[in-house]
């Protein structure tokens, strides 16, 4: 946080002085870098601002501001350059050695209690590789407010009791003529399969006869009543698939290292009424009307159309509550919300669901009773709600209800982290086992369909990087060891360990390095590719300078990079342009952090490893370390290398991605 830390005092200073020198109080101060190395580090145009209300040339203010200036701490001089910008360069050994020993030092914790809700996969099938953009974005945004120093609370909410579960209800029912206690067999038994495996196969049996039997929709109908009335085996058949289901998914996502810390469920937010006391807080506020007339008559209704947000819609108005007094998705979603933030007088009970190492995962339950050693959960100043950007319009409502029930700040505090789909290129379609028509294989990319059974399981696609990762990995190990070094069993354990790392590395930065707006088209040979723009990239960048230092010190060469050897050193003789714009680089790492996790963009945070792995790179072709004779020479590169080692290890961290021991 070094650089920000300057930034800090620099504004504080440039302040104190403005309103010193010319009575004026200046609320915020710009500071960037400026467009070429030569002209400093850091910039500012306060002068140019503060011109026209002083009626004074520009330049004139800037030096009467810089004549004087006492600098803070790493500051070596201010300049004035152009117009009258205030152009100021940072001591660049100094800073060096300070930022060596704060590299990827988090910010002091906010206290800011954060809810983020990722996910949310329906509980009837296997994980597919739709899901995991929602996931890889969510447990990201969290990794990295949690590096901010935010309060962060991990919620995956589980539909147990929607349309999807009651579809495979119905087709074990139906179809196949199971009881609950086939079932529960089936989930102890599976077979070649898992169960969410086969129930990927009974819920696009189902579609396919609904398709053709449309009079079969009356059983999902009946089964969704049955279920939401409880105390019946069919209502017991659909708690103990979505439980089988969530389990298996839980492990899917522990694959890549995403967990949880609350399961909200629910049929639990029916259980405890959720909705009757968000519904009274929606009448009292005015903000739903029962229509007594039109193809709405009898519904109850947010009226919406003189809502900014639903400015030019033709028909902006939501229905809550159904004529045959059925609640709507979204109402729920209200309660939900509501909660979250602290803002319905109702909670829940909770029980322990699962374990990931020590870390126990909680679900919500209705039964009275609260495991004692359970955490506070909900009652958050913030809210991210990570869910897909076909849910834009609902999540609008979601929100306007929140603002008519409690106000504009909990309204503000409920922030929809929208994003675009993810598809197949049909190369890699087909390389997953995918049967595509010409027309699908023509075309730019193939969507998923689970209805339709269209689509690739997110285990599958796992197995399938990985294998290709640890194929890889084998074939350099062979590559490049010497006569006689290769061992089958050990380096084929090494190969196994380090392509599931890789392909871990891949299938998340592919994940992230788009813009959350813009739709994907996974390719698996361009995500696992290990040069350019993609996470094997940045893992072996990683590994490229730990396998430098590690092969120094078999060599006997020390490389001197000790903190407090550092400090004893003066850096500025001999330090480069190349040399500080690594480290200046990766100094900006926090800031790059901030900016991401503010505008809900994490594409920003890949875009900026990616610069610096390829300037670190071009930096070490330049500037070989291990034959360096010069061991001052030697100690500034090693320094710069070890600058960016530390900073890729902590951000990849934050990124969900290993670091292997060997590519």
């Amino acid at each position: 946080m070094i650089l920000e830390e300057i930034h800090a005092r620099l504004t504080e200073t440039l302040q104190s002085r403005v309103l010193a020198l010319f009575g004026q109080a200046v609320d915020r101060i710009v500071l960037q870098a400026p467009p070429k190395l030569n002209m400093g580090d850091l910039a500012t145009p306060v002068a140019l601002e503060l011109a026209k209300a002083l009626k004074r040339k520009p330049r004139e203010i800037a030096q009467q501001l810089a004549d004087g200036m006492t600098l803070p701490l790493l500051v070596a001089s201010v300049s004035v350059e152009g117009a009258g910008y205030l152009n100021f360069r940072l001591d660049r050994g100094a800073f060096t050695a300070a930022h060596l020993q704060s590299v990827m030092e988090p910010p002091a914790p906010s206290g800011t209690r954060v809810i983020v809700e990722h996910t949310n996969i329906n509980p009837n099938k296997a994980a597919h590789i739709g899901h995991l953009r929602n996931s890889v974005l969510g447990d990201t945004y969290v990794r990295c407010a949690k590096w901010l120093g935010d309060r962060v609370e991990t919620q995956n909410y589980i539909d147990d009791t929607g349309v999807q579960v009651a579809d495979v209800v119905v087709a074990f029912e139906k179809l196949e003529q199971k009881t609950l206690a086939d079932v529960e067999a089936l989930i102890a038994n599976p077979g070649d399969e898992s169960f969410d495996y086969v129930c990927w196969n009974v819920y696009s049996q189902m579609a396919q006869h609904y398709a053709a039997n449309p009079d079969a929709l009356q059983w999902r109908r009946e089964t969704l009543h049955r279920i939401e009335e409880g105390g019946n085996e069919t209502a017991a058949m659909a708690a103990t698939i979505a439980r089988a289901i969530v389990h298996r998914h839980l492990k899917t996502m522990q694959r890549l290292d995403i967990t949880y810390d609350l399961l909200p469920k629910e049929s639990d937010i029916i259980a405890l009424h959720f909705w009757d006391r968000a519904f009274e807080l929606l009448k009292q506020s005015g903000a739903v009307v029962l229509e007594a007339e039109g193809k709405h008559a009898g519904c109850w209704v947010m009226k919406l159309d003189e809502a900014e947000e639903f400015a030019g819609m033709n028909e902006p108005d939501k229905i809550l509550v159904r004529s045959n007094g059925t609640v709507t998705y979204t109402g729920k979603d209200i309660a939900y919300q509501l909660w979250k933030l602290g803002r319905l007088d109702r909670t829940f009970d909770y029980r322990e669901f699962a374990r990931a190492g020590e870390h126990i995962v909680w679900e919500t339950t209705h039964d009275g009773t609260t495991d004692p050693r359970a955490p506070k959960f909900g009652g958050a100043s913030r809210v991210v709600n990570v869910i897909d950007s076909r849910q834009s319009y609902l999540q609008k409502v979601v929100k306007e209800g929140v603002r008519q029930v409690a106000g504009e700040a909990a309204a503000e505090a409920s922030i929809h982290f929208a994003y675009e789909m993810v598809a197949l290129t049909p190369s890699t379609a087909k390389a997953l086992g995918m049967e595509l028509s010409e027309e699908d294989a023509s075309r730019t990319y193939v969507e998923m369909s689970g209805r339709k059974g269209l689509g690739v399981k997110a285990d599958d696609l796992l197995n399938w990087l990985q294998f290709n990762a640890s194929e890889a990995v084998r074939n350099s190990l062979a590559k490049r060891a010497e006569p006689g070094e290769f061992k089958d069993g050990e380096d084929h354990a090494i190969a196994e360990r380090v392509g599931k790392q890789v392909a871990i590395g891949a299938l998340r930065y592919f994940m992230l390095r788009f813009g959350r707006n813009k739709v994907i088209a996974f390719d698996w040979e361009e995500a696992l590719r290990f040069e350019g723009d993609s996470g094997p990239y940045l893992q072996y960048s990683t590994v490229r300078v730990q396998n430098i230092f590690a092969k120094m010190r078999k060599e006997g060469i020390d490389p001197r990079i000790d903190d407090r050897a550092v400090d004893d050193l003066t850096l500025n003789q001999g330090f480069t342009d190349d040399m500080w714009e690594l480290v200046r680089l990766s100094a900006e790492l926090p800031a790059a952090i901030r900016r991401a996790v503010d505008s809900l963009e994490l594409s920003i945070v890949t875009q900026y490893l990616l610069e610096l792995a390829q300037k670190f790179n071009s930096f070490y072709h330049k500037y070989p370390i291990r034959n360096e004779k010069d061991a001052a020479e030697r100690q500034r590169r090693a320094v710069c290398a070890e600058v960016f080692r530390r900073t890729m290890v902590g951000a990849l961290e934050l990124l969900g991605i290993p670091v292997p021991e060997r590519m």
